[in-house]
C-alpha cells in the first residue's frame, strides 16, 4: 500500500493498493457515510436525435461517492463500493444517482471521513510495512494433505486430497503410495506458488511431514529453499492449520499476517472467560460499561459487526471506539473469514480484555 496524501485536517488520506491484501485493509476501513474519490468509468448519453435518445458510450471521469456500502467477492477477490455520486462533472449529470466504483490494484483511491480514528489510520500505515507477505502452509501425514495459502484475512485452500496408503505389511506397495502422495501434494504446492515465491512452513503429525520435507529437498530444492519452518500439529488436513494458529506454533512464520494476531487475540478472550477472572467483556452493553470504567485495553470487534450493524448501532459503536481510543485503548477489527472472527461472532460481534478486573 502507498499513502500518497495525508491531509488529516481535512480528513483526506489518498492510497494506492499495491497488493491483494491491500483492499482487505481498505474494506475495513471505508465505512457508510465516508465518500471516496477515484477514476471509474460512467455510461454518458449525449443527447437526442430523432425523437430517440442517442447509444450512450462509457467515459472515464473521476467520482465523489457518498458511501452506503462496500462489497467484498472472496471468490474474485474483488471489492466494490456502493453509494450516491455527490461530486462529478457537470456535463455528465450524475450527482444524485447511484454509482459503483470498483476498487483495483494500482489505482489511486481518495478516502474522506468526518473524523479518522487512530486504529484506521494504523491499519493504513501497517500496510505500507515492507515484507507483508501471504505463506503457504502444507498440513500432511499419513491421511491426507492440505495446501492452503494464509493471508491477512483470511485462509485460501489451495487443494486438499486423502491418501491411499497400504498397510505397513505391504512395504513395496507403501512406498511407492508415498511417492506417488508426495508428488500429488508437490503439484499442489507448485500450482499455488505458481505466481509468487511465497515462504512456506510444513506442519503435520509423525514422521510423514519430515518425510516429505526431504522429498522437497530431492526434488524440488527450488521450493525446498523457501520452507521456513517444520512444526509438529495433532489435527490433519485444513484442521491441522487451524490447530497450528491456536496454538501459536505459526507466530515465526505469520508474524506479518494479521490473521495470526486476530487468532491469538480471541483466544486469549475465550481463556479468560473460560477461567472466569473477571477480567473480559463481551457483547455490546458490557464491555461499553468497562469503557466507561476506563478499564479497556484491547477492544476486538467482527468487520460484519461493524459493517452491517443498523445505523443507530453503529453510531453508538464508533462512539464507543473513539471513547477507547481516547482512554489509550487499543481496537482490533477481526476478519470473520477466519475461524477466530467466527467464535467472535457467537459472542455477540464484540468482545474486550480489560486492564482490570470488574464485577
Amino acid at each position: 500500500m502507498k499513502i500518497l496524501l495525508r491531509d488529516l485536517k481535512h480528513n483526506k488520506i489518498a492510497v494506492m493498493p499495491e497488493v491483494l491484501d491491500d483492499l482487505w485493509t481498505i474494506y475495513n476501513v471505508v465505512l457508510k457515510g465516508d465518500v471516496v474519490y477515484a477514476k471509474t468509468t460512467r455510461e454518458v448519453r449525449l443527447g437526442e436525435r430523432y425523437e430517440r435518445p442517442e447509444k450512450g458510450k462509457r467515459i472515464s471521469v473521476v467520482l465523489g461517492l457518498g458511501v452506503e456500502s462496500a462489497s467484498w467477492d472472496r471468490s474474485l477477490n474483488r471489492l466494490r463500493v456502493h453509494g450516491i455520486v455527490c461530486d462529478a462533472p457537470d456535463e455528465i449529470g450524475a450527482k444524485g444517482q447511484h454509482h459503483t466504483i470498483n476498487v483495483t490494484l494500482s489505482k489511486p483511491l481518495t478516502i474522506v471521513k468526518d473524523a479518522w480514528m487512530k486504529y484506521q489510520i494504523d491499519r493504513l500505515e501497517k500496510s505500507t510495512e515492507s515484507g507483508v507477505s501471504p505463506v503457504i502452509v502444507v498440513s500432511i501425514d499419513d491421511e491426507r494433505y492440505c495446501v492452503a495459502v494464509l493471508r491477512q484475512f483470511n485462509i485460501e485452500v489451495k487443494a486438499e486430497e486423502p491418501a491411499r496408503i497400504p498397510g505397513k505389511q505391504n512395504v513395496e506397495d507403501r512406498t511407492k503410495a508415498f511417492t506417488e502422495f508426495f508428488r500429488s501434494a508437490l503439484d499442489s504446492l507448485r500450482e499455488a506458488r505458481s505466481a509468487n515465491a511465497h515462504p512456506i512452513v510444513i506442519i503435520g503429525l509423525g514422521f510423514t511431514k519430515n518425510a516429505f520435507t526431504s522429498y522437497l529437498r530431492e526434488k524440488a530444492p527450488e521450493i525446498s529453499e523457501r520452507v521456513i519452518d517444520v512444526k509438529s500439529v495433532n489435527s490433519s488436513g485444513s484442521a491441522g492449520i487451524s490447530e497450528a494458529l491456536r496454538s501459536g506454533i505459526l507466530a515465526k512464520a505469520l508474524q506479518h499476517l494479521r490473521i495470526s494476531e486476530e487468532t491469538k487475540l480471541v483466544e486469549e478472550v475465550l481463556l479468560r472467560l473460560g477461567k472466569g477472572t473477571g477480567n473480559v467483556s463481551y457483547g455490546f452493553p458490557d464491555v461499553n460499561e468497562a469503557c466507561m470504567m476506563g478499564a479497556v485495553e484491547t477492544l476486538l470487534i467482527t468487520d460484519v459487526h461493524l459493517r452491517e450493524a443498523p445505523d443507530d448501532e453503529r453510531v453508538d459503536m464508533e462512539k464507543l471506539m473513539r471513547t477507547v481510543e481516547e482512554k489509550r485503548g487499543r481496537i482490533v477489527v477481526v476478519s470473520t473469514e477466519h475461524e477466530a472472527g467466527t467464535k467472535l461472532r457467537s459472542l455477540g460481534g464484540i468482545a474486550a480484555l480489560l486492564r482490570f478486573q470488574i464485577d
